[in-house]
């Protein structure tokens, strides 16, 4: 606003203010713009984009030198107008820069592009990273995960994580000492394990002082999924364009299902809410609530189940004692009873 006002001296202050503040809240708009618009890219779609502008640009120039080229060796230059000649020239420069650009943003599945070198490689490359969170370190079933084979891509742990982790095993509570040290000795069993990649990642971002912010920049920035067994971020995941996922929604789905009509053996291990429940839980700690099982409490009994209800914690599978005479279903009332 002040060059303006400065390059203007012959207008009167007020409009060459009125004017610059105009200026000023144009520019702010198109910069607020661009930063919404350009935080669902992530960088390699920036690198993508940016090649797919050079080769449009190639292309645009090759179709302007043939069209010299072919009014060089033919008299039509003399009929066509030269204010008509500029404008094919220019139409045909935006065509050939399109066409460019599009026909590499549709190969892009097939283009691996990074900073600063440009490497092509097969479509089979577009397996995703994972960045794995405290959450996930501080439990237990991710040993077992990463021991089973399926995680052959890499895993990646920040480094910013493990200060954090070393910041919390020295000046914090003992709870948060014990779980620091879960941490650690998970990422020393990660990094010993055969056939999985660990990697550590050395990128910071200092002015990001929450760390969920720092995982998520970084995943933006290396174009990966974050491992989390944090409830709360799957909501979070909607909302920040990132694929999270969560440890807890890959155990509930790979419990074994149970079918009505089958018979299960069971431990009563507390009192139901209603008259003559029980409750107990199967070896993945299904929740099992069995009608006639309060009489029954510390003994394993027989139970036929009745029906498996879905909740946003798991499953929760409905029986009745298998002394219990009627084969109704007792449990119509919601789950979140039972919770």
């Amino acid at each position: 606003m002040t060059l303006y006002m400065l390059s203007k001296p012959s207008g009167g202050t007020e409009t060459n203010a009125l004017i610059g503040i105009g200026l000023g809240s144009l520019l702010g708009f198109v910069l607020i713009t661009f930063d919404i618009v350009f935080r669902k890219f992530n960088l390699r779609s920036f690198n993508i984009g940016i090649l797919g502008l050079f080769f449009g640009y190639l292309m645009g120039e090759a179709l302007v030198l043939i069209l010299n080229a072919v009014l060089d060796i033919s008299a039509i230059s003399f009929v066509i107008s030269p204010h008509i000649l500029e404008m094919l020239k220019i139409s045909l420069f935006l065509f050939g820069t399109y066409l460019g650009t599009i026909m590499t943003l549709k190969a892009a599945d097939e283009l691996y592009v990074s900073i600063p070198f440009v490497k092509f490689a097969a479509s089979t490359q577009k397996k995703k990273d994972l960045i794995i969170d405290i959450s996930v370190l501080s439990d237990a079933r991710v040993i077992d995960l990463a021991s089973t084979g399926i995680l052959d891509h890499f895993l990646v742990i920040p480094r910013f994580l493990i200060k954090e982790i070393y910041t919390h095993s020295e000046t914090g509570d003992e709870i948060s000492k014990n779980r620091a040290k879960k941490c650690l000795d998970a990422i020393k069993k990660l990094e010993n394990m055969e056939g999985l990649e660990v990697r550590f990642n050395d990128t910071d971002f200092p002015e990001t002082k929450d760390t969920q912010g720092k995982l998520v920049r970084l995943a933006r920035l290396l174009d990966a999924n974050i491992l989390s067994a944090d409830i709360s971020r799957l909501q979070m995941s909607s909302v920040e364009g990132i694929r999270i996922i969560n440890l807890h929604t890959l155990s509930n789905a790979l419990k074994p299902l149970t079918q009505t009509g089958e018979f299960v053996k069971i431990k009563i291990q507390r009192y139901g809410k209603e008259p003559r429940q029980g409750v107990g839980y199967l070896d993945d700690g299904t929740m099992v609530v069995v009608n006639g099982g309060g009489r029954h409490i510390g003994e394993i009994i027989d139970a036929q189940v009745l029906s498996v209800k879905h909740t946003t914690s798991g499953r929760m599978v409905f029986c009745n004692a298998c002394d219990e005479e009627g084969s109704h279903d007792p449990f119509n009332e919601e789950p979140n009873d039972f919770e």
